[in-house]
């Protein structure tokens, strides 16, 4: 049995206290949704401590938007996965799109961050997906092969078993263009199909997360799909009610 995972990324949104009331709010409201889905909150790195406090007694996990490449040296600005891990973290978005896009993230860096946060007993949340011009010059499923191929074929058979991914369709963020269920639907199935070819039967178990805008009136359809796990929510992660509606999408 997959794991259902509704997974909030704030990006760059709150300020510390503001953060912080947003997850008191998620934790009160948490018992409105079933205990099988399991929620977990990625603030920004200022906000990580402070959340984490708020998040105590609930079974709501903490999760980081990125990590450094590198274990510790003089990196200036950077964030250690240890460091991030001693906060009580235990997740790490790694490779999202806009990282690749505006930050230059490469699958060579992704392999190196890849090993610190394995080594920091660390959750990675792999982001895979194809912009709007890859998708329609039909190559989305050549990007998200490749995508996975040089980053996640790395992994061992322990580490792929500790594995999240999220497929994220950026040519639907923010473009007025929609996704639809049945897409999320033929692009998952296809990424389950490209990790079966390195890990086997392991491939059924990893759960896969749908990236694009998922928001509560779209939810139930969406995890409907056989190979939709969840989602990786991030305007909807804002509000509190927003957020744990979406949850109930896997009740319907």
């Amino acid at each position: 049995m997959r794991k259902k995972i509704v997974a909030g990324n704030w990006k760059m949104n709150t300020l510390p206290a503001e953060g912080v009331e947003l997850a008191k709010n998620i934790v009160g409201q948490r018992t409105t949704v079933s205990g099988e889905v399991n929620f977990l909150v990625c603030p920004p790195f200022t906000h990580l401590a402070m959340v984490a406090e708020a998040l105590k007694g609930s079974d709501i996990a903490l999760g980081a938007q990125n990590c450094a490449a590198e274990a510790k040296g003089a990196y200036t600005g950077e964030v250690a996965a240890s460091m991030i891990a001693a906060l009580g973290c235990k997740y790490v978005i790694l490779g999202h799109s806009e990282r690749r896009q505006y930050y230059g993230e490469t699958s060579e860096t992704l392999n190196k961050k890849m090993e610190q946060v394995y080594a920091n007993n660390l959750t990675p949340i792999y982001c895979v997906g194809e912009n709007l011009d890859e998708r329609e010059a039909g190559k989305h499923f050549d990007v998200v092969k490749t995508q996975i191929e040089e980053v996640v074929y790395n992994l061992t058979a322990e580490q792929f078993r500790n594995l999240v991914i999220a497929y994220e369709p950026v040519w639907a963020i923010g473009t007025g263009k929609t996704a639809t269920a049945e897409q999320a639907q033929e692009i998952h199935a296809y990424i389950r199909k490209v990790l079966a070819v390195k890990f086997g039967a392991a491939a059924d178990e990893c759960a896969i997360l749908y990236g694009g805008s998922c928001k509560p009136s779209n939810a139930a359809e969406i995890f409907a799909k056989a190979d939709v796990d969840g989602g990786l929510i991030g305007g909807a992660a804002l509000k509190a009610d927003d957020f744990l509606a979406i949850g109930k999408g896997f009740e319907k």
